[in-house]
């Protein structure tokens, strides 16, 4: 009997991917969200100079990361029930609106406004995506890990080409470009998934409109909306003045949504499902640990550069393009370990390759290091990241629905930015005085510390055993 089983295993047809035109498609769309959370970075002073001050301007790239944390398991749960394309392009249709308010800013206030709009639209693209990826495999029974893939690449690809378009777009046109820049890459997103992507089914029947709005428990969101505010503002306070009062008022409005959710017949995060689904709640704690190192690494290695080792900021940025480059080519190498060895040993990989490259920054790198070492440490560095997130990623796909997926996967992603102003918190603490060979050297073991936990919670993780 087993031999004939195993006959008839390979006999058997493999499930064939999802087509690539269609994870191709829709990743020219979720190249946005990383675009604009990272050429931003290089035009904070054209900015400041602009508007006559640099008070406030660093709100201009906080208000991105915070509306992008709030809004993208909102856009999962809209697109499970309006329709994931239609959210799509009504998110790429958000951020033609917010690029051309913001390129025609009267004011530094008009701007910040300008990049919540953008950071709502660029946060609709990645879980709805994930949404229509989903739906297509479970339709045709293809296999979505290589879409996954090919998502996880276009996202994390213009990261750290961010700085270096920016640089090369504001130094020739104005930092105005950097806004300008997103029509046309939102026009050819829309026409590309029109053309690739199902049409949505019918809209659900569900009465009046009065009974849609409560079917996505708008209460449900505005405290998730709070919660995540709070947070958020908490933790950036923490790099500045803290403001300590923003504690209580977090955990307050926490625990009041999860006491909603909890007692609500259709919420928009079911906190009882999360709580019994132990694959999903470990992949979005493993995720946060995960993120905070990695953007200790992208926020901390970029200020080094320039004020330990005295590099402009455009060679700062191509410093940084080996993070990008092998971190796509292992995103596509760790598709395939998982594939064939399943999670653990893709996330062992990744959370190794991050102990790895955290004692290089902690005892190898210093100021006098000649660039080639430098870029050596930014390939090493470069590996974590392309794992990590197939690992985390796959999991969170295997771990909910269908109906679902979007809003797990917009949880992973708010997720990623709390862990973005987790690492801005180490940075200030580590660096106290400004950027120095001590300042990464403490990062450094900061980064390994957490990645050496991630990795003995890898090894010992039970809901690893089967995937």
């Amino acid at each position: 009997m087993t031999a004939q089983s195993d006959v008839l295993a390979a006999e058997r047809p493999r499930p064939v991917p999802v087509p690539r035109r269609l994870s191709v498609g829709l990743g020219s769309g979720t190249i946005l969200q990383g675009l604009n959370s990272s050429m931003i970075a290089v035009a904070i002073v054209a900015i400041g100079q602009h508007f006559g001050s640099a008070s406030g301007t660093a709100w201009v790239i906080s208000a991105l990361y915070i509306a992008t944390a709030v809004a993208a398991p909102t856009a999962g749960r809209l697109g499970a029930v309006l329709g994931a394309r239609r959210v799509y392009l009504g998110g790429l249709a958000l951020i033609a609106v917010g690029a051309i308010a913001g390129a025609l800013a009267p004011s530094l206030g008009w701007l910040i406004a300008a990049r919540v709009l953008l950071g709502i639209g660029t946060a609709t693209q990645y879980p709805t995506a994930m949404t229509i990826v989903r739906e297509y495999a479970d339709r045709h029974g293809a296999q979505p890990r290589s879409a996954i893939a090919t998502l996880t690449a276009c996202a994390q690809a213009v990261v750290a080409l961010g700085p270096t378009i920016g640089g090369l777009l504001v130094s020739t046109l104005g930092w105005q470009s950097i806004m300008w820049v997103n029509l046309p890459l939102a026009a050819v997103s829309a026409v590309w998934v029109l053309a690739v992507a199902d049409p949505d089914g019918p809209r659900p029947r569900r009465g009046t409109g009065a009974e849609l709005v409560r079917s996505l428990d708008p209460a449900g969101m505005a405290l998730f909306l709070a919660g995540t505010s709070t947070l958020m503002f908490f933790l950036l306070s923490l790099t500045t003045t803290p403001s300590w009062w923003l504690a209580p008022v977090s955990v307050a409005v926490w625990a009041a949504f999860v006491w909603r959710e909890a007692h609500c017949a259709a919420p928009f995060i079911d906190v009882r499902e999360l709580a019994r689904n132990r694959m999903l709640s470990t992949t979005l704690a493993r995720t946060l640990a995960t993120y905070t190192a990695f953007y200790c690494i992208f926020f901390g290695l970029p200020q080094w550069l320039q004020g330990a080792h005295g590099m402009s900021a455009s060679v700062a940025g191509l410093m940084m393009l080996p993070i990008a480059g092998v971190g796509v080519g292992a995103t596509m190498i760790a598709s395939r370990i998982y594939g064939r060895h399943g999670a653990r040993r893709t996330l062992l990989v990744g959370t190794s390759g991050l102990v790895v490259g955290g004692l290089l920054l902690a005892f190898v790198e210093t100021s006098t290091a000649p660039a080639w070492s430098i870029l050596l440490i930014a390939a090493i560095l470069g590996v974590p990241n392309g794992f990590n997130n197939m690992g985390n990623q796959n999991l969170v796909n295997a771990s909910a629905s269908a109906r679902d997926v979007g809003t797990a996967i917009g949880m992973y992603r708010t997720i990623q930015y709390v862990g973005a102003n987790l690492a801005a918190v180490v940075i200030e603490v580590t660096t106290h005085g400004g950027p120095s060979d001590a300042g990464l050297h403490r990062i450094g073991a900061v980064i390994a510390t957490i990645a050496t936990f991630l990795v003995v919670g890898v090894l010992f993780s039970r809901t690893l055993r089967d995937h």
